[in-house]
């Protein structure tokens, strides 16, 4: 006898728990095709709204069938759509927060999987993961814990995930509202018994926005990716056409037209060196930050060592 996602769902929603046969069951009867239908999403929804408690096992579960279902269920693979990310936002606010590990962890994936996503879910990511931090508390998916009085190693862990992910604002590499966002924590629990980790991963992130450099081209909209997936299935592609394309797709960006690079465009060495110097609006930028809680606290002077060529913070 097979049983369905709607099958679990009631006896979820009536005794509060999923036991592990009936997950086996899911996993080998509910998703034997390796697909997730919008009906079994808002299903695997529904169960864990009403569970109790939410198991590992079932976290796992919930984070790999509902990413699959994000992700994959249509091309381009790897890219979720803005109607996806409504529903998924929709999803986990139902009853205002995000209220089991199951859907930070859910979250957390897709910026770190995702090769994007789009805009509206980069920013409620992050203000969910700052209220997470400051306010959370409860157990996350890799055995730490939230704490709503410092910042504990799991939160660091889940911070650096999110803010280095391949879908956040700029892919191994830090944007100002993230920069920002490493600053509102800092001066929130400044004082507090935050991980040592901590003023380590706010130095490296907000010296990271400041000198370091990321590709312009790291990333691309999901409109994007279609396109050039549609382009590179196209088998009445000529060669004439796709240096044509090219051209327009990519006008030199690298500084290199058909293995000649321009004398006149610094190499990629030269492009990093200069991203290390802080220009007078990043500047202006830091000091706004530095001088917001009044004072210049151990993390600002751990910060601006760093950026004079010193070492991070040990972790």
């Amino acid at each position: 006898m097979t049983i369905s996602f709607q099958d679990i769902a009631a006896q979820a929603a009536r005794d509060g728990i999923i036991t592990d046969a009936e997950l086996l069951d899911l996993r080998r009867n509910g998703w034997c095709d390796g697909t997730i239908s919008p009906q079994e999403a808002e299903s695997i929804f529904a169960i864990n709204h009403a569970l109790g408690e939410r198991s590992a096992a079932w976290t796992d579960f919930f984070v790999e069938a509902l990413g699959e279902f994000l992700l994959n269920r249509q091309e381009p693979r790897g890219y979720m759509a803005e109607d996806q990310a409504d529903w998924l936002i929709a999803q986990v606010t139902r009853d205002g927060r995000i209220d089991s590990m199951a859907e930070l962890e859910l979250l957390v994936r897709m910026i770190e999987r995702a090769s994007n996503v789009p805009e509206t879910l980069k920013s409620f990511v992050l203000e969910q993961i700052e209220r997470e931090v400051l306010t959370g508390t409860g157990p996350t998916r890799d055995g730490g814990e939230l704490s709503d009085t410092h910042v504990s190693e799991a939160e660091v862990a889940l911070l650096r995930r999110v803010l280095f992910g391949q879908a956040s604002d700029r892919p191994a590499a830090i944007s100002q509202r993230e920069a920002e966002l490493l600053f509102r924590i800092k001066d929130a629990t400044l004082g507090a018994l935050n991980a040592r980790g901590w003023k380590r991963l706010f130095v490296q992130g907000v010296g990271n926005y400041l000198q370091g450099w990321s590709s312009p081209n790291a990333q691309i909209t999901r409109d994007r990716a279609a396109e050039l997936d549609r382009f590179m299935t196209d088998t009445d592609s000529g060669v004439g056409r796709f240096m044509a394309r090219m051209v327009k797709a990519v006008p030199n960006s690298a500084g290199i037209v058909f293995g000649r690079k321009q004398a006149d465009t610094p190499d990629l060495d030269a492009r990093i060196a200069a991203e290390a110097d802080i220009t007078a609006s990043e500047q202006s930028w830091l000091d706004a930050q530095v001088e917001a809680n009044g004072e210049i606290d151990e993390y600002d002077r751990a910060l601006l060592h760093f950026l004079a060529g010193g070492d991070p913070p040990a972790a």
